[in-house]
């Protein structure tokens, strides 16, 4: 694949890395960053039962100024209630940060079932009154990440309404339904249509996996200018670099993932003192980077089995020796499993 045939992307142009729990983490942000270019903003994995404003889920590195980088990373919150939305933008204000993020687009039954994440778009009303007794309480600027309603699309001219009577920063909208999970394909029509209903122009999020579905997406999309990169970006980390074009034509980039990858492990080891539940993360990881490689499967099956430190390193050793790093190959429509 020649990563370079494309002309370089508009300066005016916002890229993030959406936020996924369990992989996502501080560790990962920093690592990232040191190893790869093209990302403008990163979001934290949600935050939850925040019952005063120091709570003890606040506590750790995932948000401390000392292992991150405030100016660019926006905490991200997932609740229906207001006072855990005071709590939390009062703490990232404490802090230094100068956004904050409310998660209406976590899919997940669990969390969708307790009218929390996506699970809440099927209810307008109660989002409004989120936001009112939210915004009357001098918060930090706050954003969204939503998608296009729960079980459909039908309440997205409601929230569209609920949306437009505040000052949200920024609107992020995974072009899918609660419902859908990652599955099936992107509603572009539905997303396209709400476009006229908002004040705000919306961040685009789902099925960015290559270079060429940023340039579909920006041509359909012309007025959009932030795009989030969610699964595309953890199967290929070069992903916003070749968005942006940025020469790379030098680079081992199957050598600059294994150092990556890693990079990620060693330091994951160090901060849970060896707690083996760390590889189980990096599975996670893997689950993503695998449709990378010339041979998923066997890749997945390298990596899956392992529950200790010494064969997950085999493993990881064996993936990189016996398989050519492809790129930007995450398969579209649905998410296989091996």
């Amino acid at each position: 694949m020649n990563h370079m045939s494309q002309p370089a992307v508009s300066q005016n142009i916002i890229l993030s890395l959406g936020p996924f729990q369990g992989i996502t983490d501080h560790v990962f942000r920093n690592i990232f960053r040191l190893y790869f270019g093209g990302i403008d903003k990163m979001y934290t994995p949600f935050f939850t039962g925040i019952h005063k404003v120091n709570s003890k889920n606040l506590q750790g590195a995932e948000i401390d100024p000392l292992s991150n980088d405030t100016s660019s990373l926006v905490p991200q919150l997932l609740t229906n209630e207001a006072f855990e939305l005071y709590n939390f933008s009062e703490y990232c204000k404490g802090l230094g940060y100068s956004e904050i993020n409310i998660n209406l687009g976590c899919p997940y039954p669990r969390v969708a079932k307790k009218q929390r994440g996506s699970g809440l778009l099927a209810h307008p009303q109660k989002i409004d009154q989120l936001l009112e007794q939210h915004f009357s309480s001098n918060p930090l600027a706050t954003g969204i990440k939503c998608r296009l309603g729960y079980e459909n699309t039908a309440t997205i001219k409601a929230l569209a309404t609920v949306f437009n009577r505040y000052p949200i920063s920024e609107l992020i909208i995974h072009a899918r339904t609660g419902k859908q999970l990652y599955k099936g394909q992107v509603l572009l029509d539905e997303f396209e249509e709400i476009l006229n209903d908002l004040i705000i122009t919306p961040g685009y999020n789902g099925d960015l996996f290559s270079q060429k579905d940023f340039i579909e997406r920006k041509k359909r999309f012309p007025a959009i200018n932030h795009f989030m990169l969610g699964r595309g970006i953890l199967s290929d980390p070069f992903l916003a670099m070749d968005i942006r074009a940025i020469d790379s034509s030098e680079t081992d980039r199957k050598q600059i993932v294994q150092q990556f990858v890693e990079a990620i492990y060693l330091q994951r080891r160090a901060f849970s003192n060896d707690n083996l539940s760390i590889i189980g993360r990096m599975k996670e990881l893997w689950s993503y980077l695998k449709y990378s490689f010339d041979d998923p499967q066997a890749i997945w099956r390298l990596i899956k089995k392992n529950n200790s430190f010494e064969t997950y390193e085999t493993a990881v050793k064996q993936a990189f020796e016996n398989h050519n790093w492809i790129g930007q190959g995450f398969p579209k429509d649905e998410e296989q499993t091996y």
